[in-house]
């Protein structure tokens, strides 16, 4: 068997990739769209989605390295006029920004180390102003419009987030420095230098804050012609990964379509726009066709710190996640001084779009990785990993034994070790949140909020051939929870499934601060 190319996992540099022979997902029709109607863009994606490598890619279109290009669609069909552009990069991975001061003193080695590329020297003290006889110097240096292209430009401001105010002020005094750094560009003498610019990162702040002075900035976040440029569809995935998905099935003893089946479920789901279409995150793909095994390759890389602490600072209800419902104005943009988090748990990737009525958006977890890797991470956060893992895993294993007596007491058992070591307020919000973590870690499909024409189920578990829906109370009783299943008719929904469906009333004694009764019935029997 010849040998495959390697796969870019990790590798942000067209450049390299190119000149390695390894594969690439040609996305060049959707730059060279961009570039050929506009002048000034904005776009923000996840982390590790493909960002940086778009901005090596258009780095090297205006450097007119045309050999880069060879068999791709911009080379064959873009017309690109492959002039050789004066290029200013700025990579926020590594410019310093503990403080502001140091902020400004990175950036300010940056422009420096660009000036001497071109041999160009400046006076100038403050930092905007160097920034502007770099662009101008550069324009007429070399007789080409400049290219300022940003990559990460946020991570100045969200590193710096849940970490309490002291750090929150150092994020605050950071917008105000790039948001002063970035206003020149629309400045007349620069904006007669420019050809292109292209800012990305994680998060869309709102207008009002780093961008108000560049208005004129075109937003691709929710662009329905810009959905699939990041991402792989499942049409390219097919295309150009059918060999590895071959040689994953035949080395693992599995079939094409049964690896097909994981890839979709593990990694796919995300939606960027109004445009119904679904891509694929192209850093787990790329790691599990590498290592022929399905991991959480992309939670791996790193963990939401900050998101998490927001949670838990704001004590936002942490079920809502499933089917959370929003506004685009909430969701599409955020504001240091009122961190939603709906739009934080968009923009960064842990939810994504389910479903649109008119302005209302309907959110949902992409993805099997994302679902369960990020419920983990909240569980421990909310229990402060008091239980051993192990024991969660007991959940799902009794539940699928049909053994609910066994499933009980070990939740009683859980929420016992739990008792009396943390300190929170024990009502029924905090009871349903750590009971749909924990089954949901455990690896049950469990569904949170459920609405219905008549009202919204606690939590809905499918396990098997078996259903199980379940009212929470407190401080009140197991049989009062059964008759609001019943009288609501929550079961109506799922008659026509021809899974056995059963109903589960539990009650929770807030100064036992635990389970205290519970009863089930199979739908229609008494």
């Amino acid at each position: 068997m010849s040998r495959l190319p390697n796969l870019p996992v990790g590798d942000s540099s067209f450049e390299s990739i190119r000149r390695d022979n390894q594969l690439y997902v040609d996305k060049t029709s959707h730059i060279h769209r961009m570039v050929d109607q506009g002048k000034y863009y904005f776009l923000s994606r996840p982390r590790r989605f493909g960002k940086s490598l778009t901005v090596s890619t258009l780095r090297c279109l205006f450097e007119g390295r045309r050999e880069l290009f060879e068999g791709l669609w911009i080379a064959e069909h873009g017309e690109w006029d492959w002039q050789k552009h004066p290029v200013i990069l700025l990579d926020f991975n590594g410019i310093s920004h503990e403080t502001p001061d140091i902020l400004k003193a990175g950036l300010s080695r940056n422009l420096e180390m660009l000036a001497r590329r071109y041999d160009l020297t400046s006076d100038a003290t403050l930092l905007k102003d160097r920034f502007k006889e770099l662009i101008v110097a550069l324009h007429e240096k070399t007789g080409q419009k400049v290219v300022i292209l940003v990559d990460e430009y946020d991570k100045p401001l969200i590193d710096h987030l849940g970490k309490g105010e002291a750090e929150l002020s150092i994020a605050k005094d950071n917008r105000d420095t790039l948001k002063q750094f970035f206003g020149l560009i629309k400045e007349g003498d620069v904006t007669r230098a420019l050809r292109f610019v292209f800012i990305t990162g994680v998060s869309k702040f709102s207008r009002v804050s780093i961008f108000s002075e560049l208005n004129n900035l075109t937003d691709l976040t929710m662009s329905r012609h810009y959905a699939e440029m990041l991402g792989y569809t499942q049409d390219e995935l097919e295309t150009v990964f059918a060999e590895y998905v071959a040689r994953f099935a035949r080395e693992t003893g599995q079939t094409a379509q049964e690896i097909w089946d994981m890839l979709r479920l593990m990694y796919n789901g995300y939606r960027f726009s109004e445009k119904d279409v679904r891509v694929y995150n192209p850093f787990s793909v790329l790691g599990a066709l590498q290592e022929q095994a399905f991991r959480n390759y992309w939670f791996e890389t790193g963990t939401p710190t900050f998101l998490i602490n927001l949670l838990r600072e704001q004590n936002w209800y942490l079920p809502r996640i499933e089917n959370m419902q929003a506004t685009t104005m909430l969701f599409s943009t955020y504001d240091l001084e009122q961190l939603q988090p709906e739009a934080l748990l968009f923009q960064t990737g842990y939810v994504t779009i389910k479903d649109i009525d008119e302005d209302l958006h309907i959110f949902d977890y992409p993805n099997q990785e994302v679902k369960t890797s990020f419920l983990e991470m909240l569980l421990h956060s909310c229990t402060q990993g008091l239980p051993e893992p192990s024991r969660f895993m007991l959940l799902s294993k009794h539940l699928r034994r049909e053994d609910l007596a066994a499933f009980m007491d070990t939740v009683t058992a859980i929420f016992k070790d739990l008792a009396y070591t943390l300190e929170t307020n024990r009502d029924e919000a905090y009871f349903h949140t750590v009971f749909y973590l924990m089954v949901s870690a455990s690896g049950v499909d469990a569904r949170s909020e459920v609405l219905t024409c008549d009202g919204r189920i606690d939590l809905v578990m499918h396990v098997g051939e078996r259903i199980y829906i379940i009212e929470f109370k407190c401080n009140q009783s197991a049989d009062t929870a059964l008759a609001q299943i019943k009288d609501k008719g929550y079961a109506q929904a799922y008659r026509g499934l021809g899974k056995q469906i059963f109903l589960l009333g539990i009650n929770f004694d807030t100064q036992k601060r635990n389970v205290s009764e519970w009863k089930t019935k199979e739908d229609g029997l008494g």
